[in-house]
């Protein structure tokens, strides 16, 4: 019986791809693990109305860890469109696999390490090692939106804020409405692993990004938590900035900076942004962690045009890889497999096109494979 078992979604466009240079690198790393196939993506959205059906939600319930691929979404009208004849018309709506998978499991920390590895071209700045934890759950992605607004609803946001009352005169077919909730146990959550990452990685601080001068109370709520929280770290200093000024102050001075904490949607932001700092999208590895459970994937989209042609970078789902094995317990393969990214990287024989190279994705993971 193996060690693992893991689930194994490649979703659909270069999920597919990316998903074989992992087997690739898997099997020279001999990892004792089994790798259980799972139904995601945008051929079962058209086919059966569930882009993540639950029978593969019930496979992951025996599994230790999930190595997710890609998997293409669309706005809402367009996805209606593409489902089967027969199951058109019948209220079914399209919801994000990866978010669903967050909330079934309660993923709670999205954690975004980026590092510019030496002799990567596309690094903006050498000395670059950046790690973002952004709360997973909750905010503006926690699925609580309305449209139109029920008049029930919008009844009871007048009684509880009186600013509600200038769109009094708007149709409720032209209005639409996102909730953004943070708790106070989702907040203290996320800032305490971000300063417990801190303080078992020796890095200097954890920098809150935040908005509370504008979003006074869950802002505010946020803010009050991680100071809160600081105080039981004292020899790691927590500094406070605003979602804009951060953008400017990354692109300025990122080396400045060490560990990352922000709610949902502004640590989506940033954490592209400093992707972008150390090669793009196609060296985003990402991990979406909870307390047993993990699910571990690249964030650079399924580009369904280079589906099958093998030509994107694989070394973001590479790099997932190794945050998987981190999260099993395999530290000593783990840090063998970033060692062998690193050396492709430094003598920049194999690489993909973004890099300015000829390889395909297949023979950046080989060339992976044979440095292990």
């Amino acid at each position: 019986m193996a060690a693992y078992k893991i689930a194994w979604l490649p979703g659909d466009g270069v999920g597919n791809d990316v998903m074989e240079a992992a087997r690739l690198v898997l099997d020279a790393l001999k990892l004792d693990a089994e790798y259980v196939h799972g139904d995601i993506g945008w051929e079962f959205w058209c086919n059966e109305g569930n882009a993540l059906p639950d029978r593969t939600i019930e496979m992951m319930r025996g599994t230790d860890a999930a190595l997710f691929g890609a998997i293409t979404s669309k706005p809402l009208a367009e996805a209606e469109k593409e489902l089967a004849p027969e199951l058109q018309g019948k209220g079914l709506v399209y919801f994000s696999p990866i978010v669903r998978l967050r909330q079934e499991f309660n993923l709670h920390t999205n954690l975004r390490p980026c590092k510019a590895y030496a002799g990567n071209p596309l690094n903006y700045r050498e000395g670059i090692d950046l790690v973002v934890f952004r709360e997973n759950t909750e905010g503006l992605y926690s699925g609580i939106e309305a449209h139109p607004v029920p008049d029930a609803l919008f009844a009871q946001l007048l009684a509880a804020a009186p600013k509600t009352k200038r769109f009094a005169n708007v149709p409720r077919d032209d209005m639409a409405i996102t909730v953004r909730l943070v708790t106070r146990q989702g907040c203290e959550s996320i800032v305490r692993q971000a300063y417990e990452y801190a303080k078992a990685h020796g890095r200097r601080s954890v920098t809150l990004v935040e908005k509370p001068n504008v979003l006074r109370q869950t802002g505010g709520l946020f803010t009050r938590t991680a100071r809160k929280v600081a105080e039981e770290y004292p020899g790691i200093p927590l500094w406070e900035t605003n979602i804009d000024a951060m953008c400017m102050w990354l692109v300025k001075n990122p080396e400045n900076y060490d560990v990352l904490v922000a709610g949902n949607m502004f640590g989506d932001i940033i954490s592209d942004l400093a992707a972008q700092l150390v090669g793009g999208l196609g060296f985003a590895a990402s991990g979406n962690i909870g307390d047993g459970f993990a699910v571990f994937e690249p964030t650079h989209g399924s580009a369904p045009k280079y589906a099958g042609q093998y030509k994107v970078n694989p070394m973001a789902m590479l790099l997932s890889v190794k945050m998987m094995l981190d999260f099993l317990g395999e530290p000593d393969m783990a840090a063998r497999l970033e060692g062998a990214i690193a050396a492709v990287i430094a003598e920049g024989k194999a690489r993909t096109y973004d890099m300015g190279g000829a390889s395909t994705t297949l023979e950046v993971a080989e060339e992976v494979a044979r440095k292990l």
